[in-house]
C-alpha cells in the first residue's frame, strides 16, 4: 500500500493501564491488517500502525526477551557502530529511551491523516504524550518517487518467499524469516506471541541538497569530446548513488541516463555488476562504492547474499530546496529536508546493522581502498573530521580517489522498534 503522505508520530507512555485498555478497545480495531492492504477494494483512507521501542514494552509490563539485543539496548546506544559521529546532531526526543512507540499514519491527504490522528489524540487522551513527528511526503510532479536529491528511490527490494506475489526479474528471494519473526529462516528463538512481527529500524536523515549539487557541479567526471561538463556532473551523480535519477542502474547504463530501460520493471532490476568481458575487479561500469552496490553487492558475492537484507519503506520529508538555497548552495538553517528511513528486517544485527556497519561504512568493501558509501557513509564518529577518500567514481581513472569533505546526509537520530501482529497487540501488549 504506497500513499503519498504518511506521518511518524513519536510518543512517550504516561499511564500504561488506561494505554493499553483504550488499545484493546478502540485502537486495536483501527490498525490496518495485510489482507486490507492486499485487496485494494478494503484499503482503508487513512492506515494505521504502531510500533514499540524497548523502553515502550517494559513501560507496558511486557517482559518477555524479543531475542534481538541491539533492539534491547535501542539505537542510540548503537549510534557509534552504525556510523553516527555522536549524537549532537540528533532529535533531542531520540537522545535517550523516552520514545515509547511510534504511530504510523499513510494516506493521499494530510487532512486525512490530520483526521486519524484526531481520533487517536481524542480516544488516548492523556495516556500518550507526543514527543516528536516526521511528515513525510512524496516529491510532487515528475519527482513523485525520488528522493531529494532527485533520484529515483526503492526500486531493489526482496522478494519474501510465500508473501511477495509475482517477482520481478533481478528480485533476491529471500526466506520470510529474514524479515518476519519466528518465519521459516528465522533460528532465533522468539516469544510465540512475537510471530509474524518484525523489527522497524527509523532514522531521520537530513539531506543537504545544495551541497551536493554544488559538489557534483564542481566536480564533474571529465571526457572531452564525450561529456559536457553538465554530463560529467551527472554522470557523477549517477555513480555515487549507482543509478541515474530516472532509476535506471549504471551497470546497464554506464555513461548516459536511458529513462526508457528505468520505466521497465522488467529490466531496471535485473543485473549482476558481472559481465563477460571483465572480472569482479572491475569497476568500470559501477563503483565497488556506489550506494546501492554496497546495499546490495548481487554478483560480487557467488551466490548471491541472501541473509542480510531489509525491506525499505522510507519516504521523503520536508520542502523542496527554495531558489535562495539553490543560488547560495547552502541549505538554509530554518528549513529540513531528507528522507524519513524505515526499515524491516527480523534480526537488526543482520539486517541495518550488518549493512551499516560491515558494508556501507567499510572503506574495504568490496575491495582495498574503495572508501565508504559517498552517499550515507560515515568518516567515523569524529564530528570535525569528516574526510572521505572515494575510489572509483571516475571511470577514466577507476584507482583515482575523490574526496568528499563534508558529509551530505547528517543522521538527526532514531529509533528501533518491533511492529507487532494484530493478533500480538490485542492477545499480549494490550492485554
Amino acid at each position: 500500500m504506497k500513499k503519498k503522505k504518511e506521518l511518524f508520530f513519536f510518543f512517550g507512555i504516561q499511564n500504561a493501564t488506561d494505554f493499553k485498555s483504550k488499545l484493546a478497545t478502540d485502537i486495536h480495531p483501527l490498525i490496518t491488517s495485510t489482507t486490507q492492504i492486499l485487496d485494494i477494494t478494503t484499503q482503508p483512507l487513512t492506515a494505521v500502525n504502531v510500533a514499540f521501542s524497548q523502553s515502550g514494552l517494559t513501560a507496558l509490563n511486557i517482559t518477555d526477551n524479543l531475542g534481538d539485543q541491539f533492539y534491547s539496548q535501542g539505537q542510540e546506544a548503537d549510534s557509534a557502530a552504525i556510523g553516527d559521529p555522536g549524537t549532537g546532531s540528533w532529535v533531542q526526543s531520540f537522545a535517550g529511551t523516552s520514545v515509547h512507540g511510534v504511530f504510523l499514519l499513510a494516506s493521499d491527504t494530510i487532512d486525512n491523516i490530520d483526521e486519524t490522528l484526531s481520533d487517536l489524540s481524542s480516544i488516548l487522551g492523556d495516556s500518550i504524550g507526543e514527543l516528536h513527528r516526521v511528515q513525510g511526503e512524496a516529491r510532487p510532479g515528475s519527482e513523485e518517487g525520488h528522493e531529494h536529491f532527485g533520484y529515483m528511490d526503492g526500486i531493489s527490494q526482496p522478494a519474501v518467499i510465500g508473501f511477495t506475489q509475482s517477482p520481478l526479474p533481478g528480485q533476491l528471494a529471500v526466506d520470510a524469516g529474514e524479515i518476519l519473526l519466528a518465519e521459516d529462516g528465522d533460528s532465533t528463538t522468539r516469544p510465540s506471541w512475537a510471530q509474524d512481527g518484525s523489527f522497524l529500524v527509523f532514522r531521520q536523515m537530513e539531506q543537504l541538497v545544495p551541497e551536493f549539487n554544488k559538489f557534483l557541479l564542481d566536480n564533474p567526471i571529465s571526457e572531452p569530446g564525450v561529456l559536457t561538463s553538465e554530463e560529467g556532473s551527472a554522470l557523477l551523480g549517477a555513480r555515487m548513488v549507482g543509478r541515474w535519477k530516472s532509476g535506471a542502474p549504471v551497470d546497464l547504463a554506464p555513461l548516459f541516463d536511458d529513462p526508457t530501460l528505468a520505466a521497465d520493471p522488467t529490466r531496471n532490476n535485473n543485473f549482476t555488476y558481472l559481465h563477460d568481458d571483465q572480472s569482479n575487479t572491475n569497476q568500470t561500469r559501477c563503483p565497488f562504492s556506489a550506494h546501492t552496490r554496497k546495499t546490495r553487492p548481487r554478483g560480487d558475492f557467488s551466490p548471491e547474499n541472501t541473509a542480510n537484507h531489509i525491506i525499505r519503506a522510507g519516504i521523503p520529508y520536508g520542502p523542496e530546496v527554495t531558489d535562495d538555497e539553490a543560488a547560495s548552495n547552502t541549505t538554509s538553517a530554518s528549513l529540513e529536508r531528507g528522507l524519513a528511513f524505515v526499515a524491516y528486517q527480523s534480526n537488526i544485527n543482520k539486517g541495518f546493522r550488518f549493512l551499516q556497519q560491515f558494508w556501507v561504512n567499510n572503506a574495504n568493501f568490496f575491495q582495498a581502498g574503495t572508501g565508504v558509501d559517498p552517499i550515507i557513509g560515515s568518516a567515523g564518529t569524529d564530528p570535525s573530521s569528516r574526510s572521505r577518500p572515494i575510489t572509483g567514481l571516475d571511470p577514466t581513472d577507476p584507482g583515482r580517489a575523490i574526496t568528499l569533505q563534508n558529509d551530505f546526509v547528517v543522521s538527526r537520530g532514531g529509533e528501533y522498534f518491533f511492529s507487532p501482529s494484530i493478533s500480538a497487540i490485542l492477545n499480549t501488549i494490550a492485554a
